[in-house]
């Protein structure tokens, strides 16, 4: 009788990094101890994107790395390709790290004959068999239960707010830029120990330009945090802080999960009355980092932690509101006083 060969089965994980997330997962694998996967990507003179790994992943625990971000359309269908890839590969299961996932402000259809396109890339996901997904900061989270796949939203307040006190701001009153954030602000306040005040900001159209009308909160002779989910132009937390201002606040900073500011953008935050606006890395943004204004710390050892935990069957709950002391601790490496 013929004996049959059988390979044991592994769960050690496999961390791989797509084209928008190549620093960032060297420092998750940094803070794992980790080696980052083999990867090739082509972008042929059509459009088209060609993905290979360079390694078996069979029946072993797959996270592939991949903001979508500041390419949003190149982005995702490269995180679909990469999945896909694997999951063909016989990988035992593929996690989706998506740092920042932009289409989740597309999360309702609040005019007619629109998309929620948030919904679609949820479909899509679970089309081609991803067996979950972690981001940071939704900017709508309800957009959480588009999948019926699990799917961790963590959140950089804990990480931002220990920034906020390593720079030693008293006296202070945290601002949302709109009543959509105000439920998250009181979060941030509670965290710092400060009082929340919020703007009444207005859009009306689809070009990014948003006009703040009044400040809702007392804000004179107060310093003041401006705190968003995300900026693009600058725009929104410019006008926070002028109107701020204009109500008798002393210093302004402000603080983002995801910066995507480009030269534009980073024109706007120069000209505006902010002292120092801190993000996080989970986009690579050189542009960013190398503005005299802006402070960033990474979320890569959350997301590793993140990682870590999923691969050794542990909870992720302690990793929402309060992170672990060590991890913020290795998060702040680049928050300077």
């Amino acid at each position: 009788m013929q004996e049959v060969c059988t390979v044991p089965y592994s769960l050690e994980p496999q961390v791989f990094a797509g084209s928008s997330s190549r620093e960032f997962a060297e420092r998750v694998c940094s803070y794992l101890g980790a080696t980052l996967g083999d990867t090739t990507i082509i972008r042929f003179e059509e459009g088209n994107t060609f993905v290979k790994f360079g390694q078996s992943v069979r029946d072993k625990e797959v996270f592939i790395i991949q903001t979508v971000g500041v390419s949003p359309n190149d982005d995702f269908m490269e995180v679909l390709f990469w999945v896909d890839a694997m999951k063909r590969a016989s990988a035992s299961s593929v996690t989706v790290v998506m740092p920042h996932f932009s289409y989740s402000k597309a999360d309702k259809k609040d005019e007619p004959h629109v998309s929620i396109r948030a919904r679609v890339c949820a479909d899509c996901l679970e089309v081609v068999n991803a067996d979950r997904v972690i981001t940071m900061d939704l900017h709508s989270p309800q957009v959480q239960g588009f999948f019926r796949i699990p799917a961790d939203n963590l959140h950089a307040l804990p990480v931002l707010c220990a920034c906020v006190k390593k720079i030693g701001v008293t006296d202070l009153v945290v601002v949302a830029p709109d009543a959509g954030f105000a439920k998250m602000a009181r979060k941030f306040a509670t965290h710092l120990g400060a009082s929340v005040a919020f703007g009444d900001k207005t859009r009306n159209d689809h070009t990014e330009k948003a006009h703040v009308l009044e400040i809702v909160g007392d804000v004179s002779g107060k310093n003041v945090l401006i705190v968003d989910d995300f900026t693009l132009t600058c725009g929104t937390l410019a006008d926070t802080a002028k109107a701020v201002k204009a109500r008798g606040a002393r210093r302004v900073l402000a603080a983002v999960s995801h910066a995507l500011l480009r030269a534009k953008g980073l024109r706007v935050l120069s000209e505006s009355p902010i002292e120092r606006l801190i993000v996080t890395d989970t986009l690579d943004n050189a542009g960013a980092s190398a503005h005299p204004k802006i402070s960033v710390v990474s979320v890569a050892p959350l997301f590793a932690e993140a990682i870590m935990r999923i691969h050794n069957r542990q909870g992720l709950s302690e990793l929402f509101e309060d992170a672990p002391e060590s991890v913020v601790t290795e998060c702040l490496r680049g928050c300077k006083p």
